[in-house]
């Protein structure tokens, strides 16, 4: 190198340094793409995203031939540093010492940490653009390149360690999925969103969690009288009524009031008509998962189903509608005997019913009631104080201020609740 001029050197150099760059931007770059989007990009015939995927087929070739390049032009570069500094400052050791040191910060700064932070910020872009060079590349050095993974694959079967393959993305589970969708929010729409955190809730939350509760099961007694019968039917909200013989725990069937309209019309309707309409009562356990429940509904050609407990007595009653309404949200109209739960009003509080479902609650007003105990507003109350409150006593439960405002047959009747510091003033509404 005696005759090459410093000039010379130094764009050599430079050169050396803005390959050991390239070589690191395409590797971090690489690395860092998204396997879901690159296989979408795959399937739409994106070129690029077409040699980039096939250069992570095999990991071990790609990253072979990136760190082949890589090292020969880092080690290069040290040689041709040395080089200069010997015919710059002669052939010293402190010269030496101050050159290993220069090409040290400059292949940091310019070829390692600088392309990196690049290559992750920007790795579409980047792997894309790069596969196009690294493609032919690796044509060229695939003889070096599996010479070189002969005796790198013989050390990972030495350590028992089976590389994955390149292009298969990580998988995920369901808590991980919920939070990518939760964190999606630039790219899925609000409604969207809530929709597919609720299909993931489907498999934690059981019918016992959305069933309309015993005491609220609007049913018609067979051994009324028919007058009371007749406008009973012609005055019900629900199409389908459960009908039981004096005690609602003794079932007689599910009546459709479309089958009844005709007889109804014609005056014709008596009890022995009544019981021949009844249809077999579909049951099924508390614990059911709705997504199961779902499943079921679908098999078995069901719309409702009657909730038992361990020991077989009636718990509530769920419907298909129920479980969809857990998905996309309310799309029906409130029974009247369905507590409605409102937004805060302007003092930041909330008059409810006791009854109301702390699913609801969490939901409607954004707040955090525990969910593993007691299911209403009312039952929580009961559970935290061992006893029936009187009206006036106050109570925090869940960071959640609330005051019993009425109660009446051993039940809380009335419930004001107080927004907590901590909430936002506008309420999330995940329905």
């Amino acid at each position: 190198m005696d005759n090459i001029s410093l000039s010379a050197l130094f764009g050599a150099l430079v050169l050396l340094l803005v390959l050991s760059g390239f070589f690191s931007i395409a590797e971090t770059s690489m690395m860092a793409l998204n396997r879901y989007r690159l296989r979408h990009l795959v399937k739409l015939g994106h070129r690029g995203a077409v040699l980039a995927s096939s250069l992570l087929m095999r990991t071990d070739r790609l990253l072979g031939v990136i760190l082949l390049g890589n090292n020969l032009v880092n080690a290069a570069a040290a040689v041709l540093v040395s080089v200069i500094a010997v015919r710059r400052f002669g052939e010293s050791e402190i010269a030496l010492g101050v050159g290993t040191l220069a090409v040290t910060f400059l292949i940091l700064v310019f070829c390692e940490i600088t392309p990196k932070v690049i290559g992750a910020a920007h790795a579409e872009r980047i792997a894309f653009a790069v596969s196009y060079v690294l493609t032919p590349l690796l044509k060229i050095l695939y003889p070096v390149v599996w010479f070189v993974n002969l005796f790198v694959s013989a050390l990972l079967m030495l350590l028992r360690i089976k590389p994955p393959a390149g292009d298969e993305p990580q998988r995920l589970s369901a808590d991980e999925l919920r939070s990518l969708v939760l964190e999606a929010g630039h790219y899925i729409p609000k409604k969207h969103r809530s929709m597919l955190v609720n299909l993931f809730d489907l498999d934690r939350v059981t019918v016992e969690d959305v069933m309309t509760p015993r005491a609220q099961i609007e049913a018609v007694d067979l051994d009324a009288p028919m007058d009371l019968i007749a406008e009973q039917l012609a005055t019900s909200y629900h199409t389908r009524l459960l009908i039981y013989r004096g005690e609602l725990g003794n079932i007689a069937g599910i009546l459709h009031l479309r089958k009844v309209l005709a007889l109804m019309r014609e005056g014709e309707l008596d009890r022995d008509k009544l019981v021949e309409l009844l249809k077999q009562p579909y049951f099924i356990p508390a614990s059911t998962p709705l997504l199961a429940q779902m499943q079921y509904f679908q098999e078995n050609r069901e719309r409702l189903a009657l909730v038992v407990d361990e020991y077989g007595e009636l718990q509530g009653l769920t419907t298909l509608e129920d479980i969809i309404e857990e998905i996309i949200g309310e799309f029906t109209t409130n029974s009247p005997a369905v507590a409605s739960i409102r937004a805060w009003d302007k003092n930041g509080s909330a008059l409810l019913e006791g009854s109301s479902s702390l699913r609801e609650l969490n939901r409607k007003l954004g707040l955090s009631l525990p969910l593993d105990g007691p299911k209403t507003l009312n039952g929580l109350i009961i559970e935290h104080f061992q006893d029936i409150p009187e009206a006036g006593v106050s109570v925090k439960i869940a960071g959640v201020p609330m005051e019993v405002v009425q109660t009446r047959n051993r039940v809380v009747k009335t419930v004001r609740i107080f927004r907590p510091k901590s909430e936002a003033p506008a309420a999330p509404d995940r329905g």
